[in-house]
């Protein structure tokens, strides 16, 4: 049996590639690991995986000229770095070494492959949404008119929290907004079960009015974690609006797009509630001077129509009060004449009364020949009478004296 040295056995496998292999290959893979020592030389995992299982595997490098070139060319035409996680489509080449083995060794990189794989990945998960009907339930929330408790989603060290909450505690108008911090991981995988957790927490205490996801910015891979379905779905169906400002200036992350209110930095996320406290004020000050202006205009309405009744009272007094001038002029102008006609006819009347007076005066009657007769200086009238009582009988011109003698 023919026996081979371990470096016969190399060098025989290194002349069995060269002859078999082409000189380079265009291979589908994702970073599983990726490092650059002091040199700038680049040194990565390539993985391959089915069912979240890796079923094959490879070292590769990426030596520092090329990788100089080709990371910032990579990163200008996709907006991200090359970095764990990425799926990519590089041109590479079969090497092997006798003394450090195999390994393949990357020449350039198709940007528009891994464009193109994350964008349908993210229409995916875009599609999914909308299908489950909850793509637009987080926007249809009310907002608080003034939040007082705003619960903020973010990492403690994140100079983009440090800015919302300079913003929103010395705002120029004094306003006064409670924060309450829940510390999250806000890039990498482990970003979206840990904002999750943050969310569950928000509802359990059952405080805040609205909730508010910041981070300073970062490259379109930081922020992948954010076209996370499951963020996605969190945010939402969450009962309360959530307000995004995670600091990126082109692209929309998708759960910019399932939040109430997209913006893009911390600071145009304070901004924006304060401006909704100031909207809110404003729309105050409209109401207390639509109001005073409404009781100014009543006032003067109800004054106008005051002063008119007084005026209108005051020509009808002072023509009820002509009238009854007139009426009472009137009135005197008949009691005098109805007076005067009274007295007249009274005056008749006493003067008729007067004449049968007179008539009946004795001394009249004595003169039309008639005479008083008086016994003991009394009228007869019905007293008795006797014979030898003394008769005094009054003529017009004459007393005469006599005795009674007889009665009959």
């Amino acid at each position: 049996m023919e026996q081979l040295t371990l470096a016969e056995l190399n060098k025989l496998i290194l002349s069995t590639l060269e002859k078999n292999l082409e000189p380079s290959y265009w291979v589908v893979a994702e970073i599983s690991e990726l490092n650059v020592n002091q040199k700038g030389h680049c040194y990565l995992e390539l993985v391959q995986k089915e069912d979240n299982q890796v079923v094959a595997k490879s070292r590769a490098t990426i030596w520092s000229y090329t990788y100089r070139n080709l990371s910032a060319w990579f990163l200008s035409l996709t907006g991200q770095e090359l970095a764990a996680g990425l799926k990519i489509l590089v041109n590479l080449k079969v090497t092997f070494h006798e003394v450090y083995g195999f390994s393949l060794n990357i020449k350039d990189i198709d940007p528009s492959y891994t464009i193109g794989e994350r964008e349908l990945e993210r229409q995916k998960i875009i599609q999914k949404l909308t299908t489950d009907g909850i793509m637009e339930m987080n926007k249809q929330l009310p907002l608080p008119v003034v939040p007082q408790h705003v619960a903020v989603i973010s990492s403690p060290t994140a100079a983009g929290y440090e800015d919302f909450v300079n913003q929103l505690q010395h705002n120029d108008y004094g306003f006064q907004v409670t924060i309450q911090f829940h510390s999250s991981v806000m890039q990498g995988p482990e970003a979206p079960a840990s904002i999750i957790n943050s969310l569950h927490k928000i509802y359990e205490q059952g405080i805040a009015d609205m909730v508010v996801i910041i981070r300073g910015g970062g490259s379109k891979m930081d922020l992948d974690c954010f076209d996370n379905y499951e963020l996605a779905s969190h945010i939402a169906q969450f009962p309360l609006p959530v307000i995004t400002g995670i600091g990126h200036e082109r692209d929309l992350t998708i759960s910019d797009m399932v939040a109430h209110t997209e913006l893009k930095t911390p600071t145009a996320v304070a901004a924006f509630i304060i401006d909704g406290f100031v909207s809110y004020e404003s729309r105050l000050d409209e109401l207390f001077n639509g109001i005073s202006t409404y009781a100014t205009n009543a006032f003067q309405t109800e004054k106008n129509i005051l002063n008119d009744l007084t005026n209108n009272l005051t020509n009808w007094s002072k023509n009820m009060l002509m009238l009854q001038h007139h009426a009472l002029e009137t009135s005197i102008s008949q009691l005098n004449y109805l007076t005067k006609d009274c007295l007249k006819g009274n005056i008749t009347n006493l003067t008729a009364i007067e004449n049968r007076i007179n008539l009946l005066d004795p001394a009249n009657v004595l003169k039309r020949g008639y005479s008083m007769s008086y016994i003991n200086n009394k009228p007869i009238g019905d007293q008795k009478v006797k014979i030898g009582d003394k008769l005094k009988t009054i003529t017009n011109k004459r007393t005469l004296i006599s005795k009674i003698s007889a009665l009959e």
